[in-house]
């Protein structure tokens, strides 16, 4: 017997939904299959359909939340820094109550990785117009990325609008000051 392709996604959206319920409130350690179906009104044979385990559901809610590269072409072909972090800033304000928990204390600390190496080669390019060597660029893309993403996260846990041009007028020059001192004090060492 085949499934309703609706039926089969609402199912899913389901178990999915049931497993964020239990995850804003738990650890990941804490939260079993048996919980997630019982939460969703289903059996475990249904979950199964989906998912292998905690950690894929996991892990399929947090692709859901990344940007695809396929379809964000232009924002890599803008050789501005500010384009991805208008991005960035609207992907978070969209997806809010889903990151501040995936990114906050008890969040999963693989997705603060993932969202910052999605973010780094949406920048690269602009980074590679500034910096002279491989090392320079990866120290610059983790400094501003990590530090944005930060950055974003502690203004919406603290309900601040986030203005693009505030940070770009208020947080970029400091930041630019450090990196510009970090960069001429690498070159000093070689």
């Amino acid at each position: 017997m085949r499934s309703n392709p609706q039926s089969v996604e609402r199912t899913k959206k389901n178990l999915m939904e049931a497993f964020w319920e239990l995850y804003c409130k738990n650890s990941i350690g804490k939260i079993s299959v048996q919980k997630i179906v019982d939460r969703a009104g289903y059996n475990r044979s249904t979950f199964y359909r989906y998912f292998t385990d905690v950690y894929d559901i996991l892990d399929q809610f947090e692709r859901k939340l990344l940007p695809d590269f396929s379809k964000h072409q232009k924002l890599m072909a803008s050789l501005t820094f500010r384009k991805p972090l208008e991005h960035l800033t609207e992907v978070y304000s969209r997806y809010k109550k889903y990151y501040l928990v995936l990114l906050g204390e008890n969040g999963d600390p693989a997705f603060h990785k993932k969202m910052k190496d999605a973010y780094k080669e949406l920048t690269r390019p602009f980074f590679q117009l500034l910096c002279e060597n491989d090392f320079q660029l990866e120290m610059a893309l983790e400094f501003c990325i990590s530090g944005f993403v930060n950055l974003l996260t502690f203004c919406f846990a603290k309900n601040e609008r986030l203005d693009i041009e505030k940070i770009m007028s208020e947080v970029w020059p400091p930041v630019n000051n450090v990196m510009q001192k970090i960069l001429y004090r690498n070159s000093q060492i070689k």
